[in-house]
């Protein structure tokens, strides 16, 4: 019996997509929870990363570089979601596709996406607080603080269309990665899956429901440092949107709508239907001969 080495091909993917997301939803609560609290954590990462390597660019760099940068940095956090082994919400609106086909109930679903959603909250925001424990914020002479802020001032500004069709792009290529990771045959075929559709998100500047875990409530634990604000002086970022409603409100709600618009809908069930639906208009038959000989 031989290795394969080469890639699955597309069908061979939505069987193997299928099969993820049935294992998926019926994983038990504590180790679904645990698993989600760590890509929670690890997208954090990715956020920390990004923050920290464009800080101090603008003004200096071309926008378009900035979000590359931001871009490349932040594939990260996927990628330890992928390859270390964790539970994204964003990465299983997937399970839809199981969900589509009957293996896997309404409630399984959503007793899956409610839990992991959770979990990646607790670990999202518990990194942003114990980063601004650490007082990273406050290196490269506030540099990282600043664009902190910003980041977090920006995000928490839009109205709730705005946010919500970024939303939608950012998980349909979020997923993309994950499926394009569902042909791969070692780590080196993840990785290399994952970094252009999720460098391609954030350059772009598309909404992460999960991320935004991270990048808004750091910047609203910075702003509390009332005295390192008032020392950076003329430099201090305008906050006027960054307030917990608008973080929830603005942003939270409708980019985790457009997420699963994005992801479930545009990715799992379109691959769902190309692939994996019922072909109840074909029979053993007429599969595989031409229209004019099926006749």
């Amino acid at each position: 019996m031989s290795a394969e080495f080469d890639a699955l091909v597309p069908a061979d993917m939505a069987a193997k997509a299928e099969t993820i997301g049935i294992k998926k939803a019926g994983m038990d609560l504590l180790t679904m929870f645990a698993l989600s609290i760590l890509a929670g954590a690890f997208i954090a990462m990715g956020a920390i990363f990004s923050t920290t390597s464009v800080a101090g660019m603008a003004g200096v760099t071309p926008y378009g570089i900035i979000r590359l940068v931001a871009g490349l940095t932040f594939t990260l956090g996927l990628i330890l979601v992928v390859v270390a082994g964790a539970e994204l919400f964003t990465g299983n609106n997937l399970i839809a596709m199981a969900w589509a086909g009957g293996k896997v109930s309404t409630g399984a679903l959503l007793r899956n996406w409610v839990v992991v959603y959770a979990g990646n909250f607790v670990g999202s925001i518990a990194t942003a607080y114990l980063m601004f424990l650490g007082r990273q914020y406050t290196f490269g002479g506030g540099a990282i603080g600043i664009t902190a802020l910003n980041t977090a001032n920006a995000k928490t500004g839009y109205d709730f269309m705005q946010a919500f069709v970024l939303g939608i792009f950012c998980n349909a290529l979020v997923c993309l990665a994950v499926w394009l990771c569902f042909s791969a045959r070692s780590t080196t075929d993840k990785i290399m899956s994952i970094i252009p559709p999720i460098a391609a998100f954030v350059a772009a500047g598309f909404e992460h429901s999960i991320a935004n875990m991270y990048f808004i409530p750091v910047g609203l634990f910075i702003q509390t440092d009332s005295a390192w604000l008032a020392s950076l002086g003329d430099k201090a970022p305008k906050l006027a949107n960054l307030t917990w409603s608008n973080f929830f409100i603005n942003n939270l709600i409708p980019v985790t709508l457009g997420n699963i618009v994005g992801g479930a809908l545009m990715v799992g069930l379109v691959y769902w239907f190309v692939y994996l639906r019922p072909k109840q208009m074909q029979t053993p038959q007429t599969a595989g001969k031409p229209l004019a000989a099926a006749k």
